[in-house]
């Protein structure tokens, strides 16, 4: 191979991380370090990497290779064209070839000679399609935008609706909250789609004079807020959509639709959860969040302490995962080290409503958020009053009658 290669090796034991990362800047290729499945599944939705190393176990104890084999899985099927070599132990054939019928491309035996860790990367970096096979599906990742993170039951379902529907041409209304990802959502439809290769025509259906577009538009296009529209301004857009087109909308409810229109830009709905259905995925986005704010910002290493994703995880978030997104970044830009801590990431409310849906009933009171934030300061700074009251940004005599009244 004449170029330089872009490798992620996904390995928690920090002493093989470091072995495989000088073996590969030696051969002067780039390796990127995952030390879980989770920090993985953030880089691949930030960067294309021309192979994937994988370990097949990350808990201590633990040797069935279950959560290399869940990795494996979800890496494929967010990107069906990734090369992904699994690395396991002599004992282990059996876990190799499950991995190779999950999709991996090839596995290599600990402990491994660094000729042989090059010469597989080389061979599947290289290794051409056989003849009459088909072509690898497109990767939802790339120009239409990155895949959906999140851990949760309902993230997944939405991850295997969108691999259902979006190679189809049927038309998508992805509903939800503002600020929960719809238009992501709408975008990973596209992305696995036949149409992906060129970017749909993107309307905002609230601005006249983007109208226009719909004349001359063909593939995809993504309509955004026809709820928002009134009875009349509905039947003038369902006369301008033109047959064969692909409609994705996004929308905050389907309900004002008109049932013609509805017909028309819904064959199936995809509703986004709003991030009180999916706390833990809180913590799994803002990991996410801090990497690339710590990237854009110039810090080396970016990391939440455990109060700090226990706060993240309990409350709810003004605006959603894109107010999540802006406290993160915030909380990185105005740290000196990188550690960011329960008292930074505690959520501006903006100062006026969403035009949005009504909210829900709030998951748990005021009262409740604040009690947690004490009780994880007190736990993230071992019950030293003092720092915990510094943390909180209160004093310790406020912080003593906090606990008192919260029974702490």
């Amino acid at each position: 191979m004449s170029s330089a290669w872009n490798i992620l090796l996904i390995e928690d034991d920090p002493v093989v991380a470091r072995t495989t990362d000088i073996l590969f800047r030696l051969a002067g290729h780039h390796l990127d370090l995952a030390a879980d499945p989770g920090a993985a599944y953030s880089l691949l939705a930030r960067r294309r990497y021309d192979a994937i190393l994988l370990d097949m176990n990350f808990t201590a104890g633990r040797s069935s290779g279950e959560e290399g084999l869940a990795c494996i899985a979800r890496i494929v099927a967010d990107h069906p064209g990734a090369r992904v070599i699994v690395i396991t132990a002599h004992s282990g054939i059996r876990i190799a070839v499950a991995a190779m019928q999950a999709g991996a491309r090839d596995f290599l035996m600990k402990p491994w000679r660094k000729d042989d860790l090059l010469a597989k990367c080389a061979a599947v970096i290289g290794r051409r399609e056989m003849p009459g096979a088909s072509p690898a599906p497109r990767p939802v990742m790339g120009t239409t935008g990155p895949p959906l993170l999140g851990d949760s039951a309902v993230m997944a379902e939405v991850r295997a609706i969108v691999r259902r529907v979006g190679p189809t041409v049927a038309s998508i209304a992805v509903t939800g909250r503002s600020g929960v990802g719809r238009t992501l959502v709408a975008m990973a439809v596209h992305g696995a789609s036949g149409d992906a290769a060129a970017p749909p025509i993107r309307i905002d259906l609230r601005d006249a004079e983007q109208w226009g577009a719909l004349d001359r538009a063909q593939g995809t296009a993504l309509l955004r807020h026809p709820d928002r529209l009134d009875g009349v301004a509905q039947a003038r857009l369902l006369d301008r959509l033109l047959p064969g087109l692909r409609c994705i909308s996004v929308a905050d409810s389907l309900d004002g639709l008109a049932p013609a229109l509805r017909r028309r830009l819904c064959t199936l709905e995809i509703a986004v959860p709003p991030l009180a259905a999916r706390r833990d995925d809180a913590v799994v986005l803002a990991r996410h969040f801090a990497q690339i704010a710590g990237e854009t910002y110039g810090r080396a290493t970016v990391t939440l302490t455990p109060a700090a994703e226990a706060i993240i995880a309990a409350i709810d978030w003004p605006d959603e995962v894109r107010g999540l997104a802006a406290a993160i970044e915030r909380a990185v830009l105005l740290s000196d080290d990188g550690v960011i801590d329960a008292a930074a990431v505690r959520p501006v409310t903006p100062a006026t409503p969403s035009p949005a849906a009504p909210d829900p009933a709030p998951a748990f009171r005021l009262e409740d958020a604040e009690r947690l934030m004490i009780e994880a300061a007190l736990k993230e700074h071992r019950h030293n009053i003092s720092r915990a009251a510094d943390a909180l940004g209160i004093s310790r005599g406020t912080l003593y009658r906090r606990m008192a009244q919260h029974g702490l």
